[in-house]
């Protein structure tokens, strides 16, 4: 580790433009509240409860898809870009929904998919009978298989989701065609970005909801649009992040060059209109220096910072992850985006329960290895005051406020990720983090719904996380949130810089403004300095000392 770090100069960033600083919540629609009883989440829903998230503190909302769609793989694959799906109500909710938030202060940022369509898209299904070489069989990446009768794939690539990247068709005639490619689930054809009807459809979708007033986009599998032109055959195991460090060439499906092409002009087209709408990258890219490309001046305005999310709980490799981040995005003058849990990933407040140096699990369920939810929760609070205290922008996920642990009891015969089925039932998926929260300790469904149907099952220990448990109870999860958002905005901590004052094996100290922050890894208390006032604690200290797993906010009396 450096151990100058006490020389290191500040980080400086940009100083305007609402998304440098913002703290922006996560919802994912099905999940977060559902007004008609159904069991599913709707914008309805979510209209009503704006409110908490003003109570909160948070800056902006990333709203997922709402789109119309199979529910394949719950919204990621859109069926009409301009529209909401009866699941979630209508267009006019939608309306609503930006106009109420935007009257409460409230930026909107939508979800974005434009790596792949649904299969019941108007397009894919005009490309089936149109048959080989057909203008709309060029809109997605239909090829030929290999040998003699086609019956082979057209390269090795696997989806994300487990099983081959290819799906074979049958042509109008009846006899077995061409395949095409689907990166995820077959239900999601991957498109041709090479294609310029793709790309003036995308603008247009931009567009329509720009024109209803959305703030901006977080673009799904941004590092996906462009495939290296040979389709070239890929080794490697086919996760959305592999391949990209420094020593390994870059997969052919993910980050090429070309990408950057299309964000430069999609940048021009929001740079149109007033009110400072932004582009987000969903950008599983590593190293710092590759992610920081989609945030250069003339592209996004931010990209998810997953190797952060992935980092260790371990002070060194806390410190190497936000050094390297803030050192790449200072080059292209850029903030950095912080983000520790997401509808993809195990929550943090379950990951963090896991034995440091656990690989990450892709759901956890019956039978896995159980994490320690004391520990896991003790670390969460302390990495959330963490993030919180850095400069740049921070991503929360629904629920997380809440300290809710993954439902990692969830039966089997209740997941709806597809990729349980599709990874033959090795990899649990993404259902875990998705349960709908807890509102109410006593009201149906915790209070998701007015009434007991949940898409996904609820724990019975959802009631001691439930928000009117926690609300106004001195050291709560929630308060714990909520003081820490409103002291990050008072000390303007998201548009500050950051000077590292300790950086050993078991203490993380560094400096933000007028704030100090300490976090402790180590097993043994660490005694804060004579005379500093403590502005914030994840948990009680132990006579001015700082027990392990904590983190403490504090300025010199």
């Amino acid at each position: 580790m450096n151990t100058n770090a006490t020389q290191q100069e500040p980080s400086v960033g940009p100083t305007t433009g609402w998304w440098t600083e913002a703290v922006i919540y996560q919802i994912y629609p099905r999940s977060f509240a559902d007004s008609d009883g159904d069991g599913i989440g709707d914008l309805p829903g979510i209209t009503a409860r704006l409110d908490h998230l003003v109570e909160l503190g948070a800056d902006a909302i990333w709203l997922s898809p709402f789109y119309p769609s199979p529910q394949a793989d719950a919204g990621y694959d859109v069926a009409d870009y301009r529209d909401v799906d009866p699941l979630f109500g209508r267009l006019a909710d939608a309306d609503r929904l930006i106009a109420e938030a935007h009257a409460r202060g409230l930026r909107m940022i939508v979800d974005l998919v434009p790596n792949h369509t649904s299969s019941a898209h108007r397009w894919f299904a005009a490309a089936l009978p149109a048959g080989p070489g057909s203008p709309e069989r060029s809109r997605y990446v239909f090829r030929d298989g290999l040998g003699p009768d086609g019956d082979r794939p057209p390269n090795d690539w696997r989806s994300v989701f487990g099983g081959p990247a290819w799906t074979r068709v049958t042509e109008p005639d009846g006899r077995p065609g061409q395949w095409y490619l689907h990166l995820f689930d077959p239900g999601q054809p991957d498109l041709n970005w090479d294609n310029p009807q793709v790309r003036a459809e995308f603008l247009d979708v931009l567009r329509f909801w720009l024109d209803r007033g959305v703030d901006g986009f977080r673009v799904d599998v941004a590092h996906g649009l462009i495939k290296q032109a040979d389709l070239a055959d890929w080794q490697e195991p086919q996760q959305i992040l592999s391949g990209n460090e420094v020593d390994k060439p870059r997969p052919p499906m993910w980050d090429q060059d070309g990408v950057h092409e299309i964000y430069r002009e999609w940048r021009r087209l929001l740079d149109e209109y007033d009110g400072e709408r932004v582009l987000v990258a969903e950008a599983w890219v590593e190293p710092a220096e590759r992610l920081a490309r989609y945030v250069r001046p003339d592209e996004m305005h931010q990209a998810f910072n997953f190797e952060y999310l992935l980092a260790s709980w371990t002070a060194a490799a806390q410190y190497a992850v936000i050094t390297r981040s803030l050192e790449a995005t200072d080059t292209v003058g850029a903030p950095t985006t912080w983000v520790l849990s997401n509808h993809d990933v195990v929550r943090h407040a379950s990951r963090l329960g896991l034995p440091i140096g656990t690989p990450k699990p892709n759901g956890i369920g019956i039978g896995d290895a159980q994490p320690n939810a004391t520990l896991g929760l003790r670390r969460a609070r302390a990495a959330s005051l963490l993030m919180l205290a850095l400069p740049g922008s921070a991503y929360l996920f629904q629920g997380e406020e809440l300290g809710l642990p993954e439902h990692m009891t969830l039966a089997d015969e209740a997941r709806q990720d597809p990729t349980w089925e599709r990874s033959g039932h090795t990899e649990r998926g993404r259902d875990g983090c998705r349960v709908p929260i807890p509102w109410e300790a006593d009201a149906p469904s915790y209070g998701f719904g007015p009434t007991d149907a949940s898409w996904l099952p609820q724990p019975a220990m959802w009631a001691e996380y439930a928000l009117d448990r926690q609300r106004g109870v001195p050291g709560s999860t929630y308060e714990l949130y909520r003081t820490a958002l409103r002291l990050r905005h008072e000390h303007g901590l998201g548009r500050g810089s950051l000077y590292w004052l300790s950086a050993g094996d078991e203490v993380l100290s560094f400096r933000n403004a007028e704030v100090s922050v300490l976090t402790n890894f180590g097993a043994a208390a660490v005694p804060l300095p004579a005379g500093v006032e403590v502005l914030h604690a994840s948990a009680p200290l132990d006579d001015d000392a700082v027990p392990s797993d904590v983190t403490v906010w504090f300025r010199t009396a």
